[in-house]
């Protein structure tokens, strides 16, 4: 079946990025052994079997080229979940996003609506004193609220330190785990997590194992990292039908001038870009420059949004996760492969018993397999 005829009009409605699943094959906890993870291949959509579901990611190895590049995230989950007390003494959980301006933070509250503007917050720790908080606003973009914390608190690198203090990874909520809170501050960071600055795990790189990563470089191929802290923009529900004026949170990113000249050799020397993961995807087409017509290296907030239609500048495979319905993850991939592909490749996945999301299992996206005419020429 042809795949790369498709209808503009339902890809760009919201509707049409749902499929069902059985709450079963949500992931709850991951591999013991990270690059034991099942991997889905898909290939060029004009072979007879133009995808295989017997493979796992230490397979990543044989399809990759001597010479290629992979691209990871290094960003690292902060504790960035914090329990507060109202003044009246009951319980509220903030999820600190990002910093706003001086020492006041954006951070989503739960429930938010006993968040009033300018009410006290108390911050208790049984390791350190109480931290008083006031709240100053509220964001009408994220309906979060204004957090003002202590005046040094102003930084990453001081919030992380107080977070690493107060504070709990941040798990998405449909983990349900009974594992102890230690657990997941190992198996929800990746191996190479160095940046604090993420308030979820860049997941497709959870299954990068140590031995994998060596055995990558010992093969001759590249292994760069890029910076995106992951935030609202990746995993905010997508609240519009329409998906043809979509807008999404800005996020923090970082690419060297470096990663941005290994990409250039790569291409010049007709080897491939793999990005691990839709993060990675994002900050590396984000260094796209339409005025000067070429990557260049980035240390900015970002919003690109990627969707069918889409032509991507530098990114030519990735391995991802399996996501939720109707996430902006899932129009990026989409743009890739088609989203009627992507969901056949999703039936499949379901029918075979595949594990989803976070703790997931895996797909390689292979460069052989993009739609036709969605790369663009540097």
């Amino acid at each position: 079946m042809n795949f790369e005829i498709h209808n503009e009009e339902i890809d760009h409605k919201l509707e049409a990025y749902d499929y069902i699943l059985d709450e079963t094959l949500i992931a709850n906890k991951p591999y013991k052994i990270r690059h034991e993870s099942r991997l889905m291949i898909v290939r060029d959509s004009s072979l007879e079997e133009d995808f295989t579901t017997n493979k796992y990611t230490k397979n990543l190895l044989d399809e990759l080229r001597k010479g290629d590049l992979v691209v990871v995230n290094d960003t690292k989950v902060m504790k960035a979940r914090l329990k507060v007390e109202l003044e009246n003494g009951k319980l509220v959980e903030l999820l600190v996003l990002e910093k706003a301006d001086q020492s006041t933070w954006l951070c989503l509250a739960r429930p938010a609506k006993k968040l009033k503007i300018n009410s006290q917050l108390n911050l208790k720790s049984s390791l350190a004193k109480d931290i008083k908080l006031h709240i100053s606003g509220i964001d009408t973009e994220t309906g979060g609220r204004f957090i003002k914390f202590p005046e040094n608190i102003n930084d990453l690198i001081s919030m992380n330190n107080l977070l690493d203090i107060y504070g709990e990874i941040p798990l998405p909520p449909y983990i349900k785990s009974a594992e102890e809170e230690s657990f997941h501050e190992n198996s929800y960071q990746t191996e190479y997590a160095s940046n604090p600055g993420a308030v979820a795990a860049p997941t497709a790189g959870l299954h990068l194992s140590k031995s994998l990563i060596s055995n990558l470089k010992k093969k001759g191929i590249l292994v760069m990292p890029i910076t995106l802290h992951v935030g609202y923009g990746t995993f905010k529900p997508i609240d519009q039908e329409d998906l043809s004026n979509l807008k999404l949170h800005k996020e923090w990113v970082s690419v060297s001038r470096e990663v941005v000249e290994e990409i250039k050799r790569v291409k010049k020397r007709d080897r491939r870009v793999i990005a691990i993961g839709t993060t990675s995807v994002r900050a590396l087409e984000s260094c796209y420059s339409y005025e000067m017509g070429d990557l260049i290296p980035i240390d900015k907030y970002v919003d690109l949004v990627i969707k069918p239609g889409y032509k991507f500048k530098a990114v030519d495979g990735l391995l991802t996760n399996f996501h939720l319905p109707k996430s902006s993850l899932l129009l990026l991939v989409s743009a890739m492969i088609g989203r009627e592909r992507l969901l056949n490749m999703y039936k499949n996945a379901i029918k075979e018993k595949f594990r989803f999301f976070s703790y997931g299992d895996a797909m390689y996206i292979s460069p052989d397999s993009f739609l036709v005419n969605k790369k663009f020429k540097l």
